[in-house]
């Protein structure tokens, strides 16, 4: 910005680098470009300075859609000055302040730009959304309104003599009323809400299967396992068996042999008692050949010393009258009848005799 030292009677001017600065004295222009300094009297001079960067201009206005609804509508104009000195003739961008008693400063050069403009703006967007419905407005309605106004901003023949051209539109927001708004996002709102209870549904219901497959798993675990319990049951129940007919096949076995040995041991028993028997008939039988060709005194005599052998000690010995009267008989008697009664005397003696006594 430019600055002003003040003295009495006279001034001195210091540029900046984006001011065009126009120094009228009487008419005549004694002054002019960018960045001069200068001395001027302040009584007979009038100094204006134009910016020649680039100036953004902010605008908001509303229209109405063809279907009557309200709409607002946010753009940005970016503009310059391209004739600094016809922009000092046709505005006001004078630096002299308004003297005291002088009433209210009238516009600057900046805000009869930003009415122009702002005007020109509203005009040519009101045609455009008249045109359209709301749908449209929202739809379509930024990239139309940036095309119009660019176009008809740059061709205003009144911009360009004044000395402006516009660089570039943009079209921000174009949006209904608030209430309208609401509505027009309740859909995508209400959408948006289904999508998410849609996402939740859908991932509770992956948790349910989850859950499903791993409580099918715990169970075919279980089935596995209690298959092979009862595997093992039925393994353990069977060793069993084949231990209790193994050992009943092993306890028959030695029975078997316990008997088989008690056999033998009985035929070998039976067959000894057998011959002792046989060998002891053969010898009585050999023993009474013998004694069939002896005498009855002889037999008499070995039957005594055979029961002499077999009784106790005798302490005293009667002889009856009968006994030796029976004795003496058989003495006499032919020696072929006294054989057999021999032994039965003998017999019947020993008796006697075991009786006596």
């Amino acid at each position: 910005m430019a600055s002003i030292k003040r003295y009495p009677w006279i001034s001195h001017f210091l540029g900046s680098p984006t001011g065009y600065v126009v120094h009228l004295q009487k008419g005549t222009v004694r002054h002019q470009g960018v960045g001069q300094a200068f001395w001027y009297r302040p009584v007979n001079s009038v100094l204006s300075e134009v910016p020649v960067d680039d100036q953004e201009l902010p605008t908001l206005f509303h229209a109405i859609t063809r279907d009557h609804q309200d709409v607002s509508v946010q753009a940005n104009v970016t503009y310059r000055f391209i004739d600094p000195v016809a922009v000092s003739a046709r505005l006001d961008f004078a630096l002299q302040p308004a003297g005291p008693g002088a009433g209210p400063a009238p516009a600057t050069g900046k805000e009869q730009v930003a009415t122009i403009i702002g005007q020109l703006c509203q005009s040519h967007a009101i045609d455009q959304i008249t045109t359209t419905t709301l749908a449209q407005a929202l739809e379509r309605g930024v990239s139309q309104l940036r095309t119009v106004l660019t176009e008809a901003l740059r061709a205003d023949t009144r911009l360009a003599s004044t000395g402006i051209e516009i660089l570039g539109v943009q079209v921000l927001a174009v949006r209904p009323e608030s209430d309208v708004e609401r509505a027009l996002q309740t859909p995508v709102r209400e959408q948006l809400q289904a999508e998410a209870d849609r996402a939740v549904y859908e991932r509770r219901a992956v948790a349910v299967e989850r859950e499903r497959t791993i409580s099918e798993n715990e169970m075919a675990s279980q089935i596995e396992l209690a298959t092979r319990r009862e595997h093992l049951v039925a393994q353990e129940g069977a060793n069993a068996r084949r231990d209790a007919e193994e050992k009943a096949a092993a306890g028959l076995i030695q029975a078997q042999a316990a008997a088989e040995r008690q056999g033998i041991n009985a035929t070998a028993e039976a067959n000894q008692i057998r011959l002792v028997g046989e060998a002891a008939a053969a010898r009585e039988a050999a023993t009474m050949e013998v004694y069939a060709g002896m005498e009855q005194a002889t037999l008499l005599a070995l039957a005594l010393r055979e029961a002499a052998g077999s009784l106790p000690s005798i302490g005293n010995l009667t002889i009856t009258p009968d006994l030796l009267s029976g004795a003496l008989a058989g003495l006499f008697q032919n020696p072929a009848s006294r054989v057999v009664p021999a032994a039965g005397n003998a017999t019947a003696s020993g008796a006697t005799g075991r009786s006596g006594i």
